[in-house]
């Protein structure tokens, strides 16, 4: 269970270690950041393939790559907002329980509580005693901060607007320096299988799997994605 307000800040000033963390701790971890890259690519893949049936000229091509980029603008801006409001309300979650937790006299409801909000394999090993030191320590606590977005939200939901946004210029500028459209697509199509085997790899890294492998499973997971998306109309 996340512990908001008063008690972080008193431990990171306590725990030099702790503040040292706190502030290299990366905005965004690297499932995020591949996600909202993979989001990005799949989006813009779904434009540009298309340009493949166009039977218009350069002007019908500018029009599909214009379309691209707005719609990761809007979507990077939908995404941002959501991560917003997401986390906003997963600190409001977290306070209730903790209110709740601290609100009981029956210990057995509050041990079920902090249990629930643990993850499953860590809320298996702990026992009972340990649950119930828990619960005094989060009692002993002050009164909880209201919950608030702090700037390392907000700087997450910028990350995740450019992330989303930029992502789509890596394939769209073939289509604005080379002449021929076909060689544009098939270099904007290189360019966004690499950019996937790159998330791939990153994200396997990350997990502790084969870094070809996942790389790999993420070229083909793109063009299944980007297959269906154009299918439904996307």
């Amino acid at each position: 269970m996340q512990v908001e307000g008063r008690s972080a800040s008193r431990d990171a000033q306590t725990d030099p270690g702790l503040a040292s963390l706190s502030r290299f701790r990366r905005v965004l971890d690297p499932l995020e950041r591949t996600s909202e890259i993979l989001f990005g690519v799949i989006m813009v893949l779904t434009f540009t393939t298309s340009i493949s049936v166009a039977e218009g000229g350069e002007a019908e091509t500018r029009t599909i790559l214009a379309g691209a980029i707005a719609c990761n603008l809007a979507w990077g801006v939908v995404d941002a907002a959501m991560y917003l409001l997401a986390s906003f309300m997963t600190r409001a979650r977290n306070l209730t329980t903790l209110r709740a937790v601290r609100g009981t006299s029956d210990q057995e409801v509050a041990h079920r509580l902090i249990l629930d909000a643990l993850p499953l394999a860590v809320a298996a090993e702990l026992a009972p005693p340990e649950v119930e030191t828990l619960r005094r320590r989060l009692v002993a606590q002050p009164e909880p901060d209201p919950v608030r977005l702090e700037i390392r939200e907000f700087l997450a939901a910028t990350a995740i607007f450019l992330l989303v946004f930029l992502s789509t210029l890596p394939i769209v500028v073939p289509f604005l320096i080379l002449d021929d459209v076909q060689t544009a697509l098939r270099t904007s199509n290189a360019i966004a299988g690499v950019m996937l085997f790159l998330t791939g790899w990153s994200l396997g890294n990350h997990a502790g799997r084969q870094g070809w492998r996942t790389g790999l499973g993420m070229v083909v997971a793109g063009a299944v994605l980007v297959a269906i998306t154009i299918a439904l109309g996307g």
